[in-house]
């Protein structure tokens, strides 16, 4: 059965400029786990920029095959087939990884979601392993922009419990989880990039 692959044009919009700031980043590390792989575009795209890197999609199971769809396709050596991973409610494998990365995955979720992320996730970290986030964030409970304002409510809109989370409510989770943020990079169109690094 042919799955028509899915598209998300936000993802051809940053993933160059994910990749510019990842590249250097990631040189040294091996095996990375990608939480909310969506499209699996942000995989295909940034794991065959890192050849040396393990590009290990999840999910939740519906999104599987387009995540395939995309993996398939593109027939890298370094991507692996997801992972059946709700935050909340998924068994969460048993490997370390010394990268845990999330485009545009947090303001989607629940807050309990997120307090459940860290907690799952940052044990499954190596020591000295990145915890990485790209996407919009507010600041001392502040919108960065209009825009990520009327995103906001677009969010809440389609979701009451999604929104746009505060930085320092997550890095409080990271340093709860024996993580220092060691990073804070601003990109285009008002998002960021969080880097966190295991202790």
């Amino acid at each position: 059965m042919h799955i028509q692959k899915p598209f998300s044009e936000s993802c051809v919009q940053n993933q160059q400029v994910i990749l510019d700031v990842l590249k250097p980043l990631l040189k040294d590390k091996k095996h990375l786990l990608e939480i909310g792989s969506g499209t699996g575009q942000h995989a295909v795209f940034l794991a065959g920029q890192m050849p040396h890197l393990i590009w290990q999609t999840s999910d939740q199971s519906i999104y599987h095959g387009g995540i395939k769809a995309w993996l398939d396709e593109a027939g890298l050596d370094n991507t692996r087939d997801p992972l059946s991973i709700n935050v909340s409610a998924d068994e969460w494998p048993e490997e370390n990884y010394d990268v845990i990365f999330s485009a545009n995955a947090v303001h989607i979720m629940s807050w309990e979601n997120v307090v459940d992320y860290f907690n799952h996730a940052c044990p499954l970290l190596e020591s000295n392993g990145y915890f990485i986030l790209y996407g919009p964030f507010n600041y001392e409970e502040k919108y960065t922009s209009e825009s990520n304002a009327n995103f906001d409510q677009w969010l809440k809109n389609n979701d009451p419990k999604s929104c746009i989370k505060d930085f320092e409510k997550l890095n409080k989770l990271a340093e709860e989880n024996n993580m220092s943020i060691v990073d804070d990079i601003a990109m285009p169109a008002n998002n960021r990039i969080l880097v966190w690094q295991k202790n």
